[in-house]
């Protein structure tokens, strides 16, 4: 800028020199206006040998510096020349002057003390530009590092400002998750801690502790209830196990939800246990019944029906009850056996019949036989023509009379048996001396016996007991005789000992006729006998003595036959404490109890 205006400064004299020259105030005038004008510190004309002309007023003595002779020199070929003082804060510029022969314009300007460090602050920053350059990987990588940690500063904490914003919105719904597995774990008193500054999910918090303190109420009502229920089950239970009846509970569909001990007795072996099955499977004939109570429709049905239980025939009184109004509440059905209490009906009823025939045909008897006789002894002789058909009717007469007489002591004997007195007796002796007696008077028949080696003990009458072996073996070998012509010879096998239910039995077994494939029970009923000569009071008067005895008589299939069939067996019980070899049941067996 310094040399610029001296350029036209220097320009600017040339023009005006013969003017300026000729008028020399206007000359000082004009040079003085210009320093001060252009902000010159020096302005001055210089000879070529560095002497001062002329000079402004304002110029400063010692800015003045007197140029070397190759500076003029540079000036008058028109080059450019300038320069900084030797103190270096003034710069300097020096141009020949056209119209002033070999005068040169002499300005100088203090410098500003930042262009006199720009210089040094250029190098400076050009210095420290290289340094950079040279370090701008480094730079660049700690400005990427410093980027990325600001970023991941940056990145972590908005994770962190989220997941503290989302912790504080589902930490109610975490509560209420923990607080739904408690409860789901059975635990109905757990709380939820609710806030009011949670909105919503508080409110539903609220909620859930109402629904959590209604459930454990209702929770206590109901194990109440199963607790009263339960007791009641057990009274209930307690007074069907002491029933000696069979219950059984059904439903509307007819499957058993309830039974007692005495009807599950009533099946233990063929069924074991009732619940859950169809009564139709149970006992077919008792669904007949209950279909029967519920078409007409009544509270209360009963009826009678022989059934089989634990290989028994038994007559039960069945009642049906239920509310004909509410069907799908099912019935309750009662089960009582009255097998004894009709056969003792029955034997007292025919212990009185028998009573009254004895008594009535008694009495004639007697008379009727001795007129008999005295007829024969009187008139036998007299009578000549028709002696053999009077003897003969005589005879019959008096044979007759002697039959009646036995049926009647057979009538008597059945009306009038004795009480039984039981003593401790040992029973494998009164066995003995029975087949002894047997075996005399049938030899033709084979009578094996198995008996204990020692004694038996057990409390019985041995003349009640002697007399009902008695008859079953003579009706064992009745029924032998009675089995029409065979190749076989007969046999008898009598066992004694004791079964796995504690009580002593007696097996009198044949290879005879054997016993009716049905109706068997009603050879207990007096009268009522198989054979053509048989009375029907043997059967009975064994069974009286056995139940006096507090026992039993079952009627089974006996020896196997060569023609396939099965003769009978007669199986006594009597109760004993006593401890022998049980006795081993045939394969099949159709048993009657009486």
């Amino acid at each position: 800028d310094l040399l610029r205006v001296t350029e036209l400064t220097a320009k600017d004299l040339a023009r005006s020199a013969r003017l300026l020259q000729g008028d020399h105030a206007i000359f000082q005038a004009y040079l003085d206006d210009r320093a001060k004008i252009l902000g010159l510190s020096v302005a001055a004309i210089m000879a070529a040998d560095g002497t001062v002309a002329e000079s402004a007023a304002l110029s400063d003595a010692k800015l003045v510096a007197k140029p070397d002779a190759s500076d003029f020199a540079d000036a008058a070929n028109g080059e450019p020349t300038c320069g900084l003082l030797a103190s270096g804060g003034v710069f300097v510029v020096l141009r020949p002057v056209d119209g002033l022969a070999g005068k040169f314009f002499y300005a100088a300007r203090a410098i500003d003390p930042l262009a006199l460090t720009f210089s040094a602050d250029a190098a400076g920053v050009a210095q420290s530009f290289h340094v950079f350059e040279a370090a701008r990987r480094a730079i660049e990588v700690g400005f990427a590092i410093v980027f990325a940690l600001l970023a991941l500063t940056m990145l972590f904490s908005a994770i962190w400002l989220g997941l503290a914003f989302a912790n504080r919105l589902v930490g109610p719904i975490r509560r209420l998750i923990r607080a739904a597995d408690a409860v789901a774990a059975g635990d109905l008193t757990v709380q939820v801690p609710t806030q009011r500054s949670e909105g919503d999910l508080g409110h539903l918090g609220q909620t859930f502790n109402k629904m959590t303190q209604e459930l454990n109420q209702q929770q206590g009502r109901l194990i109440a209830a199963t607790a009263l229920n339960e007791e009641r089950r057990a009274f209930t239970e307690a007074v069907l196990s002491g029933v000696p009846a069979g219950v059984l509970g059904v439903d509307a569909q007819g499957r058993v939800t309830v039974s007692n001990a005495a009807a599950d007795r009533l099946l233990e072996t063929q069924h074991g246990g009732l619940s859950g099955k169809a009564i139709g499977e149970v006992w077919p004939e008792l669904a007949d019944i209950l279909a029967q109570a519920r078409s007409l429709r009544l509270r209360m049905h009963q009826s009678q029906v022989a059934l089989r239980a634990s290989g028994k025939e038994r007559l039960f009184n069945v009642r049906v009850t239920g509310n004909p109004s509410q069907a799908e509440q099912g019935n309750v059905i009662t089960l009582d056996d009255i097998s004894e209490l009709v056969s003792a009906q029955r034997t007292a009823a025919w212990a009185d019949v028998a009573r009254r025939i004895a008594h009535e045909i008694k009495n004639p008897l007697t008379p009727i036989q001795l007129s008999a006789e005295r007829l024969k002894r009187r008139y036998g002789k007299v009578i000549v023509e028709g002696r053999d058909v009077f003897d003969q009717c005589i005879d019959t007469i008096i044979r007759q009379v002697d039959g009646i007489k036995r049926m009647v002591d057979e009538f008597s004997s059945f009306a009038r048996m004795p009480r039984a007195l039981p003593q401790s007796d040992d029973l494998a002796d009164c066995v003995r001396q029975a087949l002894f007696l047997m075996r005399v008077g049938r030899p033709e028949i084979s009578i094996e016996e198995k008996l204990p080696d020692g004694p038996l003990m057990a409390p019985f009458d041995r003349r009640l007991i002697a007399q009902a072996l008695a008859n079953v073996i003579k009706n064992a070998c009745e029924g032998i005789d009675g089995r029409g012509a065979a190749n076989e010879r007969g046999r008898v096998l009598v066992s004694l000992g004791r079964e796995a239910s504690g009580e002593i039995a007696i097996a009198v077994s044949d290879n005879g006729k054997g016993f009716p494939a049905t109706d068997r029970n009603k050879l207990f009923e007096p009268y009522v006998t198989t054979r053509a000569e048989g009375t029907g009071l043997g059967l009975p008067i064994v069974a009286k003595i056995f139940e006096d005895h507090r026992g039993g008589v079952e009627l089974l299939d006996g020896l196997a036959r060569a023609d396939g069939g099965f003769g009978a067996k007669v199986l006594m019980r009597l109760p004993a404490p006593a401890i022998g070899p049980a006795i081993p049941q045939p394969a099949r067996e159709k048993a009657l109890t009486r």
